[in-house]
């Protein structure tokens, strides 16, 4: 199959999660696949609804693509998917990386969620480093990516890798690597991995919150600048010190407003938990009590 090096990409910035979703495609064939798509959910109210997952369906239909692929970098923390959503509209499977199977074993006993298989079974496909797939013409290849959490994985779409939030735009740094399973370790040694591709290999963020001295938000760079200016991990930085730093800023960091909705429904394929007696859904707050 002779492959397409370069895929056409849009952006769906959603700013209330900082989030960005990907619809990226081959342009011979018109096949496309979606990476990391939001559903809007306003957190005071429980109010969820499909908005931005509208929008990006009617971009796909207005350029007359073929939406073959849900693709998920992670078990996000700070955004509800509307993967369920996107598969219902065009029959896309939704698929992960098979340590999703670590972040359910994790949190299910964390929520009491029975229903959870902490199998992954919930999604459609787990993928497995260095599994590839296609986009039509363009080959597309798995990296597992864990730190951030252990289920993270970024995906080489020809010339362009989604990386989640593995790592951001170069004036911002790294993901934070405290959730439970993640490891700033195994972080730096993503990011190196993913350093090792050629330069000119596009990178796509999952998030974007505008360094101090950026008025404008911004989500594409490439290899060959995140080595050269990323603050937290660029070259000459060492594994030991990458740790070091990025264990004391995480201490700092105070916890996303959608953590516990986000892991919830995230962990069930974009689903949310299934519906109690009365035929109502409802999402948990486990509660610490102080002395």
């Amino acid at each position: 199959m002779a492959a397409t090096a370069k895929p056409e990409i849009k952006a769906f910035f959603d700013e209330p999660t900082n989030t960005v979703s990907y619809l990226v495609w081959d342009p011979a064939t018109k096949a496309a696949a979606v990476v990391d798509p939001v559903l809007d959910f306003d957190h005071k109210s429980g109010e969820a609804n499909v908005k931005a997952a509208d929008a990006l369906l009617a971009e796909a239909a207005r350029l007359g693509l073929k939406i073959g692929r849900v693709l998920e970098t992670h078990v996000h923390a700070d955004h509800l998917s509307a993967a369920p959503y996107i598969k219902q509209k065009t029959g896309a499977p939704v698929c992960i990386g098979e340590h999703i199977r670590d972040v359910q074993q994790i949190f299910r006993p964390v929520f009491n969620a029975s229903d959870v298989s902490g199998e992954g079974s919930e999604f459609d496909h787990l993928f497995k480093d260095g599994e590839h797939f296609s986009v039509g013409t363009i080959d597309a290849e798995v990296m597992y990516t864990p730190g951030h959490t252990p289920a993270c994985v970024s995906y080489r779409i020809g010339d362009a890798v989604f990386v989640g939030d593995t790592m951001f735009m170069p004036d911002y740094g790294t993901a934070r690597a405290d959730f439970p399973g993640g490891d700033a370790h195994q972080l730096y040694r993503s990011i190196r991995r993913i350093l090792g591709l050629p330069g000119k290999t596009r990178l796509f963020m999952c998030h974007d919150y505008k360094a101090p001295g950026r008025d404008q938000y911004a989500w594409e760079t490439t290899v060959a600048e995140e080595k050269t200016r990323n603050v937290h991990v660029h070259e000459g930085i060492g594994e030991d010190e990458f740790v070091a730093k990025r264990n004391a800023r995480d201490k700092t960091l105070s916890t996303p407003l959608l953590l516990l909705p986000s892991i919830q429904v995230n962990m069930r394929a974009g689903h949310f938990p299934p519906a109690e007696a009365n035929g109502v859904r409802y999402l948990k707050v486990p509660l610490k009590l102080g002395a």
